[in-house]
Formats: structure tokens, C-alpha cells, sequence
């Protein structure tokens, strides 16, 4: 019996296979989430008061646990009141896929409450921007400086050991530092998402300056390249595709340290947001706020993913 194509180890697959496991890899958790929510039986430990009864600190909404609601049930049949009426309910910590629908709609169309007065679209925007001018500084020095170390070796014995020493320091231990140095507004931000992801950077295109196949490089000294001709004509070409790869991976790091940076005096961001919304108890607007993030981040590597295709049509690990 043939295996299938999609069982293959590196097997090419049709285009339309590869949309529909996409598209499955995200329908199956959602399809889980919305069995927890939806179908009683599965979790539901809570039940949400529908009629409070005679029980004089219930009130309609309100969301308690089914022991306790059980508890005054009972009692209140006991006394001969009107016992309290509920239906099964999730904690409120896990709105239902429906719930959090409307709390994404609602974000874009009106007020999130922030600091600027501004909806969610203004404080996902302020984030933007502080992601781009953070991976872009980390960028012009990481980059750069990674080629050379991944190239010259008395340039990699002389970085890589402090920088070595530097990525296992967490980037938020710095934050009190650098409110300190540079204030309170997008300062702090941008230097925490540099912090995060410029000596991992270095790291990583050092590594990949490394693979490149030293035929080539053989080659072109034969031929009397030399030095910066070397390095500009053969080295960094023919790392390219992996590079560009390499800062679609490291902008996603970029993305993790958002939160942790935007808290460092949170005056705006999709992290006021965030944890304003999770202050007043609103958690269905708290996973929008979070689902945001995720499909920013994912629309720009789809984007970017496709420009690569683009740009390096010859790379055929792009279009595995």
C-alpha cells in the first residue's frame, strides 16, 4: 500500500494540502476551545446565577463555584425559601470564542479606556512602532557584527565570549536601568527589545555566516578575492536566504519582549490595554488584546515569507 504524499519525510506537498493543514492547525484548538465552552458537561465547575432566589448576597451574572451554589441550594430549600437558579458556567477567566469575537470587534469600534483615550487600533500602533525601531537597532549592529565574527576568526574569539556572557542575563532585569537612563516613555521600550534580541542575533547570524560552503570561498581566493571584496561578493550572498530566515525568527523573540517592555512605565501600548482590561475582571477583551498580537506577528511572517519566495527564488527550503 502507497503511503501518502503528506507521510513523506521532506515529500513535497500540493498547494491545496498545505492550505487545508494550515488552515486545520488552526480550527482543531479552536474546535477544542469551543467544545469547553459551549458543552456543559465537558468542564463548567462554575454555575452563573440566573435568579438569586432568597440568597441575599447572589446576585444575576454572578459566577460561583457549584459546591457553594449547591450549598445554598440546600439551605435554602431547607428554610423553605425560594432556592437560587443557575446554569453551568466556565470560570470567568476563560470566555467562550463567541465572547471574545464580540470583545475583538468592540476594541476596534470603541473606547479602550487607555491612557490616550484611544481605541485598540492606536494602542496596537504605538506597540508597532516600538517593535520596529527596537528590531531595527538590533539589526543594524547585529547583523554586521555577526557576518564578521561568523567570517573572521580573531573577530569571533573577541565578541562572542562577552556577548555569550551577555545573552543569558534576562533583558527585563535591566528595566529599572534603563527608566533610569533614558525615562519613562519608549526609551526603556525599545532599549529592552535591543537587549532581548542583539546578542542572540549575533549569535545566530555568526552560525549561519559559518555554513557558508568553504568551496565557494576557496574558489573565489583562488581567483585573487580577497578580504572586504570576499565578503561582500561571495559571503554575504550566499547567506542571504538564511539570514533574512534568521531575522523572521528573531522577530518573533522581538514580539515575546514586547510585554515585558511596554510594562516599564505602561502609559500606552497593547499592553495597557491588556492589563487594563484584565484589572476591571474583562478577560474576554484580555484575549483579544492577546490575539491581536499573534495575528500581527503572524501576518507579518506570512508577508514576509512571501517576499523572500520572492526575493530568493533559487532557495528551495522556502517552498518546503
Amino acid at each position: 500500500m502507497a503511503r501518502p504524499n503528506w507521510l513523506r519525510i521532506r515529500g513535497p506537498l500540493p498547494l491545496g494540502t498545505r492550505r487545508m493543514l494550515g488552515l486545520c492547525s488552526f480550527l482543531l484548538p479552536l474546535l477544542v476551545w469551543a467544545i469547553v465552552s459551549y458543552v456543559p458537561f465537558i468542564w463548567h465547575p462554575n454555575m452563573l446565577v440566573t435568579n438569586p432566589g432568597d440568597v441575599d448576597y447572589f446576585q444575576v451574572g454572578m459566577s460561583v463555584d457549584r459546591a457553594t451554589f449547591a450549598s445554598e441550594v440546600t439551605s435554602a430549600l431547607q428554610a423553605k425559601q425560594a432556592p437560587p437558579q443557575g446554569v453551568p458556567a466556565n470560570p470567568l477567566y476563560l470566555p467562550s470564542p463567541g465572547a471574545v469575537a464580540s470583545a475583538f470587534i468592540a476594541a476596534f469600534t470603541s473606547s479602550a479606556g487607555n491612557a490616550e483615550g484611544g481605541w485598540m487600533l492606536a494602542s496596537l500602533w504605538k506597540s508597532i512602532q516600538v517593535i520596529f525601531w527596537g528590531f531595527l537597532i538590533s539589526s543594524l549592529i547585529g547583523v554586521p557584527l555577526g557576518i564578521l565574527a561568523g567570517a573572521n576568526t580573531a573577530v569571533s574569539h573577541l565578541v562572542e565570549p562577552i556577548v555569550e556572557f551577555f545573552r543569558y542575563l534576562p533583558a527585563p532585569a535591566f528595566g529599572a536601568l534603563a527608566v533610569a537612563v533614558l525615562g519613562i516613555y519608549d526609551g526603556p521600550k525599545i532599549a529592552i527589545i535591543v537587549i532581548g534580541t542583539l546578542f542572540q542575533q549575533i549569535l545566530i547570524v555568526a552560525n549561519t555566516t559559518r555554513k557558508v560552503e568553504f568551496g565557494l570561498v576557496e574558489a573565489a581566493l583562488t581567483l585573487g578575492c580577497r578580504n572586504g571584496r570576499l565578503l561582500s561578493k561571495v559571503i554575504v550572498p550566499a547567506i542571504l536566504p538564511d539570514l533574512y530566515r534568521d531575522q523572521r525568527v528573531l522577530l518573533g523573540w522581538a514580539w515575546t519582549y514586547l510585554i515585558v517592555a511596554e510594562l516599564v512605565g505602561a502609559t500606552s501600548g497593547i499592553s495597557l490595554f491588556i492589563t487594563q482590561q484584565a484589572r476591571h475582571q474583562h478577560f474576554a477583551a484580555v484575549f483579544a488584546g492577546i490575539a491581536v498580537i499573534g495575528i500581527v506577528g503572524l501576518g507579518t511572517d506570512l508577508l514576509l515569507g512571501r517576499l523572500g519566495r520572492r526575493l530568493f527564488p533559487w532557495d528551495r527550503s522556502a517552498a518546503l
